[in-house]
């Protein structure tokens, strides 16, 4: 009667005919699947809106498990499988689908409890584990319940007394309600903003936007934050109707193996376009010239809320080219990072094109005014064309130079 009960509970289309014998339980087999999957985010303090850390805690989401994990809703992956190979790659092979459909379709029994594997071990507030310094915004910061606030910036010394090499960072928002995002810059003892070199920057540290994971780089790479630096912190905030207040602050983890190569992070955008009312595929287009061998180690692309889909493409000095990411469906609500497997080489006078396309018209749901030419712009309704990515020059290969 009890295993009746819950399955009625189910969607009709949920429920499945097993063997006994067949039927996976949460405790033997689909435990392990949600914290090597799920755990990450599902836990208390983190993004998701509900922890999946134990039988209970799951039970009641078994169907909508169950729908997001068919339809690859989730775990969040945006990428065309066809291109490119990633070392964060999220995507549930095929068995791991068909056993969580196959248990919530059959009741979603629990099992025998000494079938559960230990819990993955979490830093609580964490994702890049113990931060060896935590540097937050100095003061708590008033946000107002309505209008528009402009980008705000902080500073807050590092007081390192010898230089740092960071291997991984991680921006929490102190109240995540209000904050859009983050970018934490590093300035130079001497306090002179340096500009991009070909749209290669050195001081930026880390960033965080919804869907955005910590930065952690492989061994021997590293961003070098150095002594007496300051940390700018640049605050998007977006009222909700309900004043609060923010304090936000950044983790970091440092080398702990022998540095090889300084990480970098390059940019190719436009900002001159203007997206007319109505048009549900306008193209932007922007490029990036390497002028030394490069080593491309992951990218992201960014757009707001028009964005439709992104791509970028590796154009070599003979002529050679291939899409080296393609986001087919991008998605405001998941910026996501995507981790080379293997650092993209790309010899001195290649090209990454990136192309990318926005829907302006009534029928994408996001659009806050189908009416309006949308422009470049900091705000949410604005736009933005960037293709962000981590790189390492040759040139700067560390162990060659001690």
């Amino acid at each position: 009667m009890k295993r009746n009960l819950i399955l009625a509970a189910l969607p009709l289309a949920a429920a499945v005919s097993l063997p006994a014998a067949s039927i996976p339980t949460y405790s033997k087999d689909v435990a392990p699947i949600i914290h090597n999957r799920c755990a990450q985010c599902h836990r208390p303090g983190e993004a998701a809106p509900m922890p999946l850390l134990s039988y209970k805690q799951v039970r009641p989401w078994a169907a909508a498990i169950r729908e997001k994990v068919l339809s690859r809703a989730m775990p969040p992956w945006l990428a065309d499988p066809h291109y490119g190979k990633f070392a964060n790659d999220r995507r549930m092979p095929q068995s791991e689908i068909d056993t969580i459909a196959a248990w919530a379709g059959s009741g979603a029994p629990e099992g025998r409890p000494r079938d559960l594997p230990e819990l993955p071990e979490f830093v609580e507030g964490w994702s890049i584990g113990k931060p060896d310094a935590v540097v937050s915004l100095l003061e708590e910061v008033d946000v107002p319940a309505e209008g528009v606030v402009p980008y705000k910036y902080y500073k807050v010394p590092s007081n390192f007394t010898e230089d740092k090499w960071v291997e991984a960072a991680e921006i929490r928002a102190g109240n995540r309600s209000l904050v859009h995002h983050v970018i934490v810059f590093i300035q130079e003892p001497d306090g002179a903003p340096k500009p991009a070199d070909n749209g290669v920057k050195d001081n930026l540290l880390v960033g965080f936007a919804p869907g955005e994971q910590p930065k952690i780089y492989p061994p021997g790479t590293a961003k070098l934050v150095k002594a007496g630096s300051t940390f700018l912190f640049q605050m998007h905030y977006t009222p909700n109707g309900k004043a609060g207040k923010d304090k936000t602050y950044v983790g970091l983890r440092f080398a702990r193996t022998p540095v090889t190569h300084r990480a970098l992070t390059g940019r190719a955008l436009t900002n001159n376009f203007a997206i007319p009312p109505g048009d549900s595929n306008y193209e932007v287009k922007s490029s990036w010239t390497a002028k030394e061998d490069t080593r491309i180690r992951s990218f992201m692309p960014h757009m707001h809320l028009r964005g439709k889909d992104f791509q970028y493409t590796a154009v070599y000095p003979d002529g050679r080219s291939e899409v080296v990411l393609s986001v087919p469906k991008y998605y405001f609500n998941w910026q996501l990072v995507y981790e080379l497997k293997e650092p993209l080489f790309l010899p001195k006078g290649s090209r990454l094109d990136c192309v990318a396309h926005f829907d302006n018209s009534a029928n994408n749901k996001f659009n806050p005014d189908p009416t309006r030419t949308v422009r470049w712009g900091d705000q949410t309704w604005e736009e933005m064309m960037i293709g962000w990515f981590d790189l390492t020059l040759d040139s700067q290969n560390l162990m060659s130079q001690r």
